[in-house]
């Protein structure tokens, strides 16, 4: 079962911009707005932490580098699930069998359809979950 985790970040807004700072993650990232931000900041931490993972090594614990905001910081907690950010961003294809009825094969062969990216966006509505191919 997979758990969520939180890491502090710090946000300063800077050029119209809001720049984010991920001490456990020695990582930078940046937003258009504060909303924007946060999730950057999720993104930057799930994407380091599916690197390290890939790469053998251990994900920083939460809070483990320390740190404070520095002047004009805004201090806030980011939460990830590790094994969700991993599912919802693993893009690889598998190859599925399935079987249709012969009328409509041959209708959408035709009409030159691409039968992969149907059901791919079938079942991502059916599930209600983002396309990410």
């Amino acid at each position: 079962m997979s758990k969520a985790v939180v890491y502090p970040v710090f946000i300063r807004e800077t050029g119209g911009l809001y720049a984010v700072r991920i001490p456990d993650f020695d990582q930078f990232t940046e937003g258009r707005d504060l909303a924007d931000a946060v999730v950057m900041a999720r993104d930057a931490i799930g994407m380091m932490g599916v690197y390290l993972e890939d790469g053998g090594k251990d994900i920083p614990e939460p809070f483990s580098a320390g740190g404070a905001p520095e002047e004009g910081e805004l201090s806030t907690l980011v939460d990830i699930d590790f094994t969700a950010y991993r599912k919802l961003h693993d893009n690889r294809l598998v190859k599925k069998n399935c079987t249709i009825p012969f009328y409509l094969e041959d209708a959408a062969s035709r009409q030159g359809l691409n039968f992969s990216r149907i059901l791919s966006e079938a079942l991502a509505e059916r599930l209600g979950l983002p396309l990410n191919v």
